[in-house]
């Protein structure tokens, strides 16, 4: 309509050009911006992972030993059995009974096994006391198996333990900082058995989408086969995507992996809310919408107060001083406020609109949950 009255003002056919062709400029300007908003580019490294290359958890249990007099005490059984183990296989036999130490703890020793580990690797391992031990402050740990899953010993952690806290006082006087109980020694494990997944039998790739998603997935088997020339990725399904190994024409896996990972796609923000209600934390995407919704917030708040009271009788009246309880009730029923949202309102409004009549994050949450009950929230609610 503007380039139209425009034209009949200015009759000049130069000059109709010239407005036509920066009234399109603006047009595709204004939607390329609106676009930058709600569409951002990724790598492919970054919102996929390959099928079968992934870590492995291990766990292991020892003996952390030098402790200050803070460690497991003659209750915790298992300790001691433990430590007449150890010292059983040293040579030194002695009664579990008879063995009254506390500078020893049980702990569980945990890591994780990155893929295409080779022995001699060193990983960082986490020392957790399972017994009653104070803190496991300026501990050691003992040579520690760990072991994976089917049972195997992968790995071996042993040496001094670093602390991100610690407990000080006596007589029940104590200051705790973090967990005294929970440590970590960095390079603290050694590889012993080879993890490492052989890449030169892979014929088909697997991409694994982190967020499943239709849509990224068409789009990441187009910018393979647009980068390739030719058609060597498919997508099963909302979450895989299948690359053909002899197709690409790469003489290695982990070339093609690599030329594979460095390419982007387009990705489009999920609607979505979270809600924690425990703690009150709401986390809401940009790409929220809402429906035109009003919104009426009151507060009824009813105060019952008990005092205890001391009935003092006159003197000499003959009677008994008795407490007495005396209860005190006071209702606040607040006037209701309300707030409106037009259409395509944001997140922005709701949350200065909410805020704007005292809401709290637990308000903020039956209020949102009761928005998406009346369909007037244009994203999946999600309470965690």
């Amino acid at each position: 309509m503007a380039v139209k009255f425009l034209k009949r003002m200015l009759p000049n056919r130069k000059t109709q050009k010239r407005l036509a062709l920066f009234a399109a400029m603006c047009s595709l300007a204004s939607l390329s911006l609106f676009a930058a908003e709600t569409v951002h580019k990724v790598l492919l490294r970054d919102v996929t992972q390959i099928e079968g290359v992934r870590d492995n958890e291990l766990v292991g249990y020892g003996l952390v030993a030098g402790l200050n007099r803070t460690g497991d005490t003659q209750q915790t059984y298992f300790t001691v059995q433990t430590l007449a183990n150890a010292l059983t296989r040293m040579g030194v036999q002695i009664a579990p009974g008879v063995v009254v130490v506390k500078n020893v703890a049980a702990v569980f020793v945990t890591a994780k096994l990155p893929p295409f580990a080779r022995p001699g690797m060193k990983i960082d391992v986490t020392v957790s006391s399972v017994g009653d031990a104070k803190s496991i402050t300026g501990g050691v740990l003992l040579l520690t198996a760990l072991r994976a899953s089917n049972g195997f010993v992968y790995a071996e952690a042993q040496g001094p333990l670093v602390i991100g806290g610690y407990t000080e006082g006596l007589s029940g006087n104590v200051r705790s900082v973090n967990h005294p109980t929970v440590g970590r020694i960095s390079d603290g494990g050694i590889v012993e058995r080879e993890a490492a997944v052989d890449l030169s039998r892979f014929h088909i790739i697997s991409l694994l989408l982190l967020n499943s998603d239709f849509t990224a997935a068409r789009d990441v088997a187009d910018v393979i086969n647009k980068e390739f020339g030719k058609t060597i990725a498919t997508a099963l399904d909302s979450n895989r995507i299948d690359v053909n190994v002899a197709d690409s024409g790469e003489p290695s896996v982990p070339i093609l992996i690599s030329r594979v990972q460095n390419l982007s796609i387009n990705v489009h923000s999920p609607a979505k809310v979270i809600v924690n209600e425990r703690t009150g934390t709401i986390v809401m995407g940009g790409d929220v919408r809402l429906s035109p919704v009003s919104v009426i917030h009151g507060s009824l708040t009813i105060d019952v107060q008990t005092a205890l009271i001391v009935s003092q009788p006159p003197p000499f009246s003959g009677g008994e001083t008795k407490t007495v309880t005396e209860t005190r009730l006071s209702v606040n029923d607040a006037p209701a406020q309300s707030i409106q949202l037009q259409e395509g309102a944001n997140v922005d409004e709701l949350i200065k609109g909410l805020h704007a009549i005292g809401a709290t994050s637990h308000d903020i949450i039956a209020i949102l949950q009761a928005i998406k009950a009346a369909g007037g929230l244009q994203a999946d609610l999600e309470v965690i």
